[in-house]
């Protein structure tokens, strides 16, 4: 997974406040800078290694609270620990780490040989300049989507994900014409205290005028009983949306659906990771164009994602609107590229609890996480999935709004905190923090 970080002032006191980039539409731009790698700064007059560093860090912390950490090892992985959690960690490295790096090991390469052996004799989708085994069917899809989940989660098993809280909302299908706004939570809990059962809310209302509340149009509530009325490849979502915490979230939605995502062309050339990419099917994010009819990502994922609703047998889109990860407390603004395609989504809400580490890839690097993460004993993950989500036609000719009324609707069921900053202040926050850490 590559990340999005690079410094770009490690002095905090030439940081100014910048203005955020236009949303863009294609939720599948990738960076190649490389993770917290600080650049050397030349001492100046302005740098006082004496000046007190806590109030600017707390100052940090209010501005930029969706990638602050919160556990026991501190700002970026570097607090000072505790002797006991000293103890435990070196306990961990002499015998949890080898233990765990072995085991993941061979079960990638041991999923890396079954890809090979149902990917011989065979030539990989090279359509739209991609190359994928994600189409192809039979015993060998069968074999490589089964033993693909299995690895996957047999992945999370030995980071210590022994067991996984899975919650599956599907009672009611909440459709939106107009603006979601926050009294939509307040609403549902008037309706849901005045009515014992979910049926009879239902047959309480039907059609509600939201335009009491302040927002135009009106809001159809439809039940299951209702969904249940519509075709099975009118109700098959088309792509899964999730927030997105931690690299982890890939193996998870690997084990639970094993859907296509998108990657940098480079992921294609890796070793071992590189075939298994192909056979997932991911969408390569190429920086140049070798045709002329070439669509681009954003129409290749918008293809995939009509496909996948369309068809059963296609391989389902998995996408993170958020566009970069958080602490796993907040939900940034969302991308509109998994809406384009106006296709119903699936949306899934992850959550890391923690008592020591938390598993969130925020404001820590690469090395450093993954480390303390297999120093831990145990790690815990909590999921939920709503039910699909059918766009209304309002929704459908504005994807900027249907991207916003799932993102509310994902924050009201998950507890999510909606936060307006995104990746680029996120690479200042990063960039603050190297450099208070340069003056330490």
């Amino acid at each position: 997974m590559e990340s999005e970080l690079k410094t770009l002032n490690p002095n905090p006191a030439q940081i100014q406040p910048t203005q955020r980039s236009p949303p863009v539409d294609d939720n599948l731009t990738k960076d190649d800078r490389p993770l917290l790698k600080p650049e050397p700064v030349p001492p100046g007059p302005t740098q006082n290694p004496a000046t007190t560093t806590a109030p600017d860090i707390e100052e940090l912390e209010k501005k930029y609270a969706a990638y602050v950490r919160r556990d026991v090892y501190g700002v970026m992985g570097r607090g000072d620990l505790p002797w006991v959690e000293k103890l435990l960690l070196g306990l961990a490295l002499v015998t949890l780490v080898p233990l765990r790096v072995v085991s993941g090991l061979t079960v990638l390469v041991l999923y890396y040989f079954i890809c090979r052996i149902c990917t011989a004799f065979l030539a990989p989708n090279r359509e739209d300049e991609q190359e994928d085994y994600a189409h192809m069917g039979g015993w060998r899809r069968a074999v490589i989507v089964q033993t693909g989940r299995f690895c996957s989660r047999a992945l999370l098993f030995i980071f210590g994900f022994y067991w996984i809280s899975e919650t599956h909302r599907d009672i009611v299908d909440v459709s939106f014409n107009g603006k979601f706004g926050t009294q939509v939570a307040e609403v549902w809990t008037i309706l849901d205290e005045k009515c014992d059962k979910v049926w009879s809310l239902m047959s309480c209302i039907n059609l509600f005028d939201w335009k009491q509340l302040g927002y135009s149009g009106t809001h159809k509530l439809s039940t299951l009983a209702e969904s249940k009325d519509q075709s099975q490849d009118s109700a098959r979502p088309g792509v899964i949306v999730s927030n997105h915490v931690s690299y982890l979230d890939i193996l998870y939605h690997m084990s639970s659906s094993f859907p296509s995502f998108v990657a940098k062309r480079s992921v294609a050339k890796l070793p071992l990771i590189g075939l298994i990419s192909k056979c997932l099917g991911c969408v390569y994010v190429q920086r140049e164009s070798k045709s002329s009819d070439f669509k681009g990502v954003s129409g290749i994922v918008n293809d995939r994602i009509k496909e996948a609703h369309q068809d059963k047998n296609a391989p389902m889109m998995m996408l993170f609107p958020e566009g970069t990860t958080t602490n796993g407390d907040f939900l940034l603004p969302f991308k509109t590229g998994a809406f384009l395609a106006k296709a119903p989504v699936l949306p899934v809400i992850l959550r890391y609890p923690y008592q020591r580490f938390s598993p969130a890839w925020d404001s820590i690097s690469g090395v450093r996480h993954v480390f303390f993460l297999l120093c831990q004993f145990v790690n815990y993950m909590e999921v939920t999935k709503l039910p699909v989500y059918h766009p209304s036609q309002q929704e459908k000719d504005d994807p900027r709004l249907y991207a916003e009324n799932v993102r509310r609707l994902m924050a009201h069921e998950g507890g999510l905190v909606l936060s307006d900053i995104g990746l680029a202040e996120k690479r200042v926050y990063h960039a603050a923090l190297n450099g208070v850490f340069c003056q330490q």
